[in-house]
C-alpha cells in the first residue's frame, strides 16, 4: 500500500522519484522531460541530435530503424543527452508505467555523466548545451546549401560523416596547428664528425651524372627547409588533419568537418562508457522503483515488466544471445559489484573508470559463468559454432567492437610536396582488415574535398598488404552505411 496520497499523472509520480534519488544519494544537472510523437522519436534516434545537418545517410538509417520497428525488433522508449540542463525526450505512446520507469532511468544517466571522468573531461571540451550548439551549425548549413548549393555541400558531408569516428580522442578537441619544426634528421648529406663531406663522398660526387643528382637531392633538401615534414608524428584526428591542412578548403567547408568532430567528442564518452551506463541507469530504476511506495501496486508492476524486457539477455522466448545486451550486462555487473563492494566502491568505479576497464576488472568468471557467456564463431557455410568460454577471451570479445571508437585505426602519415595525401592503416593495430569496395568510396569522397590524390595502404581481410588510390574521373555511389552513428546516452532505450 502507498504511504501517501497518490500524485495525480505521470508529472507528480515523475517529481516524487526525482525526490528520492536525490534522497539516495543521486547528483545530476536539472532534467528537462519533454513528451513527443513516434516519428520524432525515430527521428531523434537517427540523427542522433533533435536538430542536426541534413545528409542522406541519416534517411537511409532512418528507414533500416523504421523496419526494425515494425519487425517488433525494437521498442523505443527514451533518449536523453548529457549536459547542464539534460535534455531527455519520452515517446507519447508509453504507458504511465512506463514513463515512470523512463523517469527513474534518465535519472540514473543523469548521475552517470555528472559523476563520471570521461563525461567530464568531454563535456567540458565539447560544451553543456549540445542541443543548442547543433541548432546552430544546423542553421549555418542550411545558408551554405543556400549559397553554395546541395552538390558541392553534400560533396563535404559525405567526406566529414564518412570519417565521423576518425578522431584522436587522447587530444583536445581545440588544438593549435603544429608548431614549427627544422629539417627533419637524415635529410642532410654524409659528412664526417668536422662537417666536412669525407673523401669517399667527394670522389662520388665527381662520378659522371652524379652532379645532376646533387643538384635535385639539394633542392629537395631547400624546399624541406622552407616547409617542415607533415605531419610529423601519424596524425589519426583525420578530421582534424583536414579541416586545418586541407589545401583548397574554404571555410564553410571547413566548418562543416569541424562541427562533424566536435559532435564525435561530445558522443565519444557514450560510446566508451555504454555498458557501465546503461547498467548504472538500469541499476537505479529499478532501486527507485522498489523504494517508490508511493508508487500503486499496479503501476508498479507494469514498470517492472518493462524493467525485465529491458535487461533481459535476449529478445525473445527460448533463444540464445548471440551478442551481448549493455542493458542487461550492466545491470547484472553493477549489482554483483555493489553486493560485494558497496555502494560507495560503485560509485569510485563509476567516476573512474570506461567499458575497457570495467569489462577487465569487474567482470570475473563467477558471474560470466552464470550469465552463460561465451565466445562464438560463424563459418561461411552460415553455421555458428561455440568456440570459447575462456573468461580473457570473453572480455575480449565483448571490447573488440568498441577499439578505436569503432572505427579502423587509419593515420595520415605524409603530406607530399605535390599536396598529395598519404593514408596507413595500422591493421595490425587494430586487428582487422579493410572492406576494400567501402574503403575506395571513402577514399573518393576524401579527393574530392582534398582536391589532390589521396593514397591508403592497408590490408584485406586476409591481411594481405594493399596500396589504395583514389580515382580522378566520376563521383562514386554512396555506401550504405554499415556502422551506426553514435548515439546519446541512454538513446534509443529499447528491447
Amino acid at each position: 500500500m502507498p504511504d501517501a496520497p497518490e500524485p495525480a499523472g505521470l508529472d507528480g509520480y515523475a517529481t516524487r522519484i526525482e525526490a528520492l534519488a536525490r534522497q539516495l544519494g543521486l547528483e545530476f544537472a536539472p532534467v528537462e522531460f519533454e513528451l513527443v510523437p513516434d516519428s520524432f522519436m525515430t527521428e531523434i534516434a537517427i540523427y542522433g541530435l533533435p536538430v542536426r545537418m541534413r545528409h542522406w545517410s541519416f534517411g537511409v538509417r532512418y528507414i533500416h530503424q523504421l523496419v526494425h520497428q515494425k519487425m517488433g525488433n525494437s521498442h523505443m522508449f527514451e533518449v536523453m543527452f548529457p549536459g547542464d540542463p539534460c535534455h531527455a525526450y519520452m515517446a507519447e505512446h508509453n504507458s504511465v508505467a512506463e514513463n515512470t520507469l523512463v523517469t527513474a532511468h534518465v535519472l540514473g544517466h543523469a548521475d552517470f555523466a555528472s559523476r563520471n571522468a570521461l563525461f567530464l573531461r568531454f563535456g567540458a571540451m565539447a560544451g553543456q548545451h549540445i542541443l543548442e550548439q547543433s541548432a546552430a551549425r544546423a542553421q549555418r548549413l542550411e545558408a551554405a546549401l543556400q549559397r553554395h548549393g546541395q552538390e558541392a555541400v553534400e560533396a563535404v558531408l559525405d567526406a566529414a560523416l564518412a570519417l565521423e569516428q576518425h578522431v584522436d580522442i587522447h587530444a583536445e578537441l581545440h588544438r593549435p596547428p603544429y608548431a614549427a619544426s627544422s629539417v627533419p634528421a637524415g635529410v642532410a648529406g654524409k659528412q664526417d664528425r668536422t662537417g666536412v663531406d669525407d673523401p669517399f663522398a667527394q670522389r662520388y660526387r665527381r662520378l659522371p651524372g652524379e652532379a645532376a643528382a646533387l643538384a635535385a637531392h639539394e633542392a629537395a633538401r631547400a624546399r624541406l627547409a622552407q616547409r617542415p615534414l607533415l605531419p610529423p608524428q601519424a596524425e589519426y584526428d583525420l578530421l582534424w588533419f583536414i579541416a586545418r591542412y586541407g589545401p583548397e578548403l574554404a571555410d564553410w567547408e571547413r566548418d562543416i568537418f569541424l562541427a562533424v568532430r566536435e559532435e564525435s567528442f561530445y558522443f565519444y564518452p557514450v560510446y566508451a562508457c555504454q555498458i557501465m551506463n546503461e547498467g548504472w541507469a538500469s541499476y537505479w530504476h529499478a532501486r527507485l522503483l522498489r523504494e517508490a511506495r508511493f508508487l500503486p501496486p499496479a503501476l508498479y508492476l507494469s514498470a517492472i515488466k518493462s524493467h525485465s524486457d529491458v535487461v533481459r539477455p535476449y529478445a525473445g522466448e527460448h533463444q540464445q544471445a548471440l551478442a551481448v545486451n549493455p542493458y542487461h550486462l550492466g545491470f547484472c555487473m553493477w549489482e554483483h559489484i555493489i553486493e560485494r563492494e558497496g555502494l560507495a566502491r560503485a560509485r569510485q568505479i563509476c567516476r573512474d573508470d570506461d567499458d575497457f576497464s570495467f569489462i577487465r576488472n569487474y567482470l570475473d568468471g563467477e558471474l560470466a559463468d552464470r550469465l552463460g557467456l561465451f565466445v562464438h564463431e560463424s563459418r561461411r557455410d552460415g553455421e555458428t559454432r561455440l568456440a570459447n568460454r575462456d573468461l580473457r577471451a570473453i572480455r575480449e570479445a565483448i571490447l573488440a567492437p568498441k577499439y578505436n571508437y569503432g572505427a579502423p585505426c587509419i593515420a595520415v602519415t605524409l603530406l607530399n610536396d605535390d599536396g598529395s595525401l598519404v593514408l596507413r592503416h595500422d591493421h595490425q593495430r587494430d586487428g582487422r582488415g579493410l572492406d576494400l569496395e567501402r574503403a575506395e568510396q571513402v577514399l573518393a569522397y576524401i579527393a574530392r574535398v582534398w582536391r589532390r590524390p589521396v593514397t591508403l595502404h592497408t590490408a584485406d581481410f586476409r591481411g594481405t598488404p594493399r596500396v589504395l588510390r583514389s580515382k580522378t574521373d566520376g563521383v562514386p555511389e554512396p555506401p550504405a552505411p554499415t556502422v551506426p552513428p553514435p548515439t546519446p546516452a541512454g538513446s534509443p532505450m529499447q528491447h
